[in-house]
């Protein structure tokens, strides 16, 4: 009430937010102490009964206001903190931060040119850097920033049918033949999901086999598109994945770019994890073949460590997005207006309005370069590596497969004293199945440290050990072993 915009407002607005920005700093000191837990674990229903966080018809005071921001990051996860594995997106940077907080303030939508002069400006030249780096030549094509890795997924679906049949735009999906889409069996669930939203369904989502890698097998990737054209089914796209989310695995671009050309099929491929080592010179060649793509997911918000969220859908080809989604929203998006309206991005989007995400990428490459991004990224795959290399002959510990990881997924099992003398049979997989859980729910009990586990396929419950945080270190790595088996030995 005693905020601004009222009168005489600005004395008591700028202390309550100095005492904010006092409660943010401690916070992210706090994040980088290594004292400190990752996680102050409580219950849903816990959490529910400690708090009153019901919504009054009274206001509060403002110093009730400072106490629910310090209760929310009290029981914050610490996404920041050198222990926090458990995602693909984690840490925290400093320049991110900032221009989070300057995009908040300038508080503007991406629609057009005439309301978000700069943003728009700063997308362009920043996508376009993304596309040169891609390898099309001179940057050219389009893009656009969206909510996450699954919906440029999607955007990616949406153009490649557009591309083949403009009329669904207007008839939709009955007046076209039936579609199907490719991807790897160890694909992203978006691929599917999108396929649903489409009302393409997801049972004209062909699942392609992996190797022992997780990466595709191109045979029979080209072994199904000429079935699928036996049974009359058009095959419209293939996604081909850039670092699958459990292993890691680059799929092999060259070999799948062959095919799409064969069969003139849209090829996609979703680098929202992997796409970041297009910075690395030491490890972009695992990307090789991606400038043969016809667009690309980017999620700087993972490797790059940008603030949550940046993704990128990149376009080879120009004017597809905007003829593929426009509306001509008259009230947006004026033809008469006194500026070059190839700015007035708005209306090549699925969104209408749209956060800005471009600053905080912007503002961290201004501040890292390219230099600054390859080597953090470059130190992130060297931990894994030392991760891979500490544990392969340790004893408890067996990898889920052979070889030293692509990307920084390390994947393996936690054998625990009593399960290491038995032999393969369904009682040791059954128990072997409930380890990760265990160590995992009690990781969270201590608030020590986080990583993430799975199954797969026939594989029951692995740890998957991913590192996109630049402030982890050999010692984090050290530390998290030591915890396994702290946590898991008396399994």
């Amino acid at each position: 009430p005693d905020l601004l915009p009222t009168c005489n407002g600005e004395i008591t607005t700028m202390s309550f937010l100095q005492d904010v920005v006092d409660i943010l700093l401690q916070y992210v000191v706090k994040s980088f102490d290594r004292s400190t837990k990752v996680i102050d674990f409580h219950y849903p229903n816990e959490l529910l009964q400690e708090y009153n966080w019901e919504l009054a018809d009274q206001p509060q005071t403002l110093e009730e206001i400072l106490l629910n921001c310090r209760t929310t990051l009290k029981y914050a996860i610490k996404t920041g903190h050198p222990r926090y594995f458990n995602q693909l997106s984690t840490g925290l940077d400093m320049v991110g931060l900032a221009a989070d907080w300057l995009t908040s303030a300038a508080n503007t939508n991406m629609f057009t040119y005439e309301i978000a002069p700069v943003f728009v400006l700063l997308e362009y030249v920043t996508l376009r850097k993304m596309r040169e780096m891609v390898g099309w030549p001179g940057g050219c094509g389009d893009g656009i920033f969206s909510p996450g890795g699954a919906i440029s997924n999607m955007y990616a679906m949406l153009i490649a049918r557009f591309k083949m049949f403009p009329e669904v735009k207007e008839k939709g999906m009955a007046a076209i033949p039936r579609l199907v889409a490719f991807t790897s069996e160890h694909s992203h669930f978006s691929v599917k999901k999108g396929a649903a939203a489409l009302g393409i369904g997801t049972d004209s989502v062909i699942l392609i086999r992996c190797d022992e890698r997780g990466k595709m097998i191109p045979s029979d990737l080209e072994r199904r598109i000429v079935e699928a054209k036996q049974k009359g089914f058009v095959p419209f796209l293939v996604s081909a994945t850039a670092g699958t989310t459990v292993y890691g695995a680059f799929d092999p671009l060259i070999a799948i770019a062959d095919i799409c050309k064969k069969y003139k099929i849209w090829m996609h491929v979703d680098g929202a994890w992997g796409g970041g080592l297009l910075m690395s010179r030491k490890h972009k060649w695992k990307l090789n073949g991606i400038e043969r793509a016809n667009s690309v997911t980017w999620n700087p918000h993972k490797m790059m460590g940008v603030p949550l969220q940046c993704s990128a859908l990149l376009v080879r080809e120009e004017g597809l997005m905007q003829s593929c989604n426009q509306m001509h929203a008259s009230y947006l998006f004026q033809q008469d207006k006194h500026y070059d309206l190839s700015y007035d991005t708005g209306d090549k989007a699925l969104q209408c309005g749209r956060h800005v995400d471009v600053f905080k990428l912007w503002l961290m490459w201004r501040a890292k370069g390219t230099i600054g991004f390859e080597a953090q990224i470059d130190k992130c795959l060297e931990l894994a590596e030392y991760l891979y290399n500490k544990i392969k002959n340790r004893e408890g510990y067996e990898m889920v497969f052979d070889g030293k990881p692509q990307h920084t997924n390390v994947c393996f099992w936690y054998i625990p004293p009593s399960l290491r003398g038995m032999e393969d049979s369904e009682e040791r997989t059954s128990r072997l199945m409930k380890v990760a859980p265990v160590i995992k729910a009690r990781m969270m009990e201590y608030g020590t440290t986080m990583v993430s586990y799975q199954p797969l396929g026939e594989k029951v419950n692995f740890f998957r050990m991913v590192i996109s945080n630049p402030a982890a270190t050999h010692q984090d790595i050290d530390f998290l072993i030591d915890e396994i088996e702290r946590l898991g030995q008396d399994l």
